[in-house]
């Protein structure tokens, strides 16, 4: 996909990695951009910036998500492609209450599944669109340090991997996007969760936003701005118990350095 003279939704564009791809997105030459997140005046702070359009939604709600679609497709035009981006790190271990682990469901996984709702069958109609949802090296490897952001990342990435399978031969395209560590409020925070996801380094956003434009180009179903992620799928279904143990290993080591 070329970005140029496309309609794009962007949630969490706010800040960090949203903002930073809504910015990219511009730069490319997209005709218009929706800048969502729960945030209202990040969202139009964005807005002004890039001179888009704004609008307020909190992804875990069906009605918000099917609003937006609906309001940008009857004041903006069909969407090409539609961002799913914002998500939560809530959910530590297993005392994490229910309330956390629900949250991260819902806005980790059912925000990907209300978007392709509401918009497969707009998108199949006319040919064809594009979902990129960000799932997150951590729906590829787990998460030491966040169990609840682990399994619900891999939700997604199943979710992901449906949707191609079974539309695909619509026209419908998808990439997940799978990085470590970016530099956004999710990493600011000095844990074993955060370390971790930084062993190879912490990113920033408008690098990532770099391989992003590289992916959709490339229509890649996996966008992986750290290469090295590749090489650590390969080794955990090359040896699974192999691989459990050394990320065992890993976790014990950054808790008792913590």
């Amino acid at each position: 996909m070329e970005l140029q003279h496309k309609i794009v939704v962007v949630t969490g564009a706010a800040s960090g990695i949203g903002k930073a791809l809504a910015t990219r997105f511009k730069a490319e030459g997209a005709k218009q951009i929706v800048a969502v997140d729960l945030n209202e005046p990040g969202a139009q702070a964005t807005a002004d910036e890039l001179g888009c359009i704004a609008m307020a939604a909190d992804v875990s709600s069906e009605a918000d998500i099917a609003g937006v679609i609906e309001r940008t497709e009857a004041e903006v035009g069909p969407i090409d492609l539609f961002c799913s981006n914002a998500g939560i790190g809530a959910g530590p271990d297993l005392q994490a209450p229910n309330e956390d682990w629900q949250r991260s469901w819902d806005v980790n996984v059912m925000a990907h599944v209300y978007a392709a709702r509401h918009l497969v069958p707009r998108m199949v109609a006319r040919g064809g669109g594009y979902f990129l949802n960000t799932a997150s090296a951590a729906g590829l490897l787990n998460q030491i340090g966040v169990a609840a952001y682990g399994v619900t990342k891999h939700a997604a990435v199943g979710f992901g991997e449906w949707l191609a399978i079974t539309h695909g031969h619509e026209g419908i395209k998808v990439s997940l996007l799978c990085p470590q560590a970016v530099r956004t409020a999710m990493t600011a925070e000095d844990n074993i969760a955060s370390q971790a996801a930084a062993g190879d380094g912490m990113m920033e956003p408008d690098v990532l936003a770099d391989f992003v434009v590289e992916g959709l180009r490339d229509e890649r179903f996996l966008i992986l701005p750290h290469p090295e992620v590749l090489k650590y799928m390969q080794h955990k279904t090359g040896d699974y118990d192999r691989w459990i143990r050394g990320m065992n290993r890993l976790h014990q080591r950054l808790t008792d350095a913590g």
